[in-house]
């Protein structure tokens, strides 16, 4: 027996709600999220058993939320500019964040330079910032064996960071002049802690450079 048009709407917005689930872009969330409920409230305004006015009336309120926010976002994002290299890191790395959300972050960043040989992590000793290599190559040593090598793009310092432990888990050490980005760890907490949809997506982005160092490496960093 084929669906009705009606029960395709509402499959539709349960559909649509699952999907913004997985939406690491939080406008492309909630956009979703908007249409979703719009499909919501049309299905329990034509079902034969409706309206169901208490549930049109929170799916209309969802709606409203969501749309005032994609409203925020479009104003929030329109007068930001990055600089070219911000650009290029928001292009490659930091696509899941909000523009907003990614100024904010590079706010409390650093730039640094480190020449060919500087540490960047030494093994169980304090690590107090996660850094990010912007251009430059450096490589990953444990127990005094090279183990991985580090490119554009990639964090130091992340597994520490994630764990919340002082010490870093590994030596880094750079084999060519290389520029990158620096957050003082405690600095960076403070301001997640305000953005939870900022705090989920930095935590997925540093995850996945961790599961690739792994699959790389097939060692523990």
């Amino acid at each position: 027996m084929t669906l009705s048009y009606l029960h395709i709407v509402g499959n539709l917005s349960f559909g649509l709600t699952a999907l913004s689930f997985l939406m690491r872009d939080i406008l492309l969330l909630r956009i979703f999220a908007t249409v979703s409920s719009l499909l919501g409230v049309a299905y329990n305004y034509l079902i034969p058993e409706g309206p169901l006015w208490l549930v049109i009336f929170w799916l209309s309120v969802f709606a409203s939320i969501n749309l005032v926010r994609i409203i925020m976002l479009f104003l929030e994002n329109r007068g930001i500019k990055f600089s070219e290299e911000e650009q290029e890191l928001y292009d490659t790395v930091f696509k899941s964040f909000a523009p907003v959300e990614f100024m904010k972050l590079i706010r409390v960043a650093e730039w640094r330079m480190s020449a060919e040989g500087e540490y960047l992590a030494v093994e169980d000793e304090p690590l107090d910032s996660l850094k990010l290599i912007y251009n430059g190559d450096a490589v990953v040593e444990k127990h005094d064996l090279e183990i991985a090598q580090l490119h554009d793009g990639r964090f130091v310092g992340e597994v520490s960071y994630l764990q919340g432990t002082k010490n870093a888990t590994a030596t880094v050490r750079t084999v060519r002049t290389t520029r990158y980005l620096s957050w003082q760890k405690e600095e960076l907490r403070k301001l997640l802690k305000r953005n939870p949809t900022m705090d989920m997506a930095m935590n997925t982005l540093v995850q996945h450079d961790i599961i690739d160092k792994l699959a790389y490496t097939g060692d523990d960093l």
